[in-house]
């Protein structure tokens, strides 16, 4: 039998195939078996936008849907765009700063990269 890697997600050595999925059962966190096989980045780590564009560290991105900011009344728009994004690990891929706003987390599934 062959080994498995270890879940990106939490590190967890119980990932099981199903078909051509490698999923984590303490996570959920579900990848592809080629992305296990080396298909990732320098760092291990690939973060895509809500149309599947690879992200990279200083990339500009837009807003796609309103999102409200915990602690705050206001929200940030649709069609907000920022500027030299940070990827990071975790529940929140993206680090950046918005105009406005200041510091803040994104997830990637509501960006889209901008040109």
């Amino acid at each position: 039998m062959s080994e498995l890697p270890p879940c990106p997600k939490c590190q967890s050595a119980y990932v099981y195939e199903d078909g051509a999925l490698l999923i984590c059962p303490e996570c959920a966190h579900e990848w592809a078996k080629e992305a296990a096989a080396g298909a990732e980045g320098e760092e291990g780590l690939v973060i895509r936008d809500s149309v599947g564009n690879i992200l990279a560290d200083g990339d500009t991105v837009t807003v796609i849907k309103d999102l409200k900011v915990k602690g705050s009344t206001s929200s940030v728009k649709v069609g907000t765009k920022v500027k030299n994004i940070r990827l990071v690990g975790g529940d929140h891929d993206i680090d950046c700063t918005i105009p406005g706003f200041g510091a803040m987390g994104l997830k990637s599934e509501f960006v889209k990269k901008s040109t």
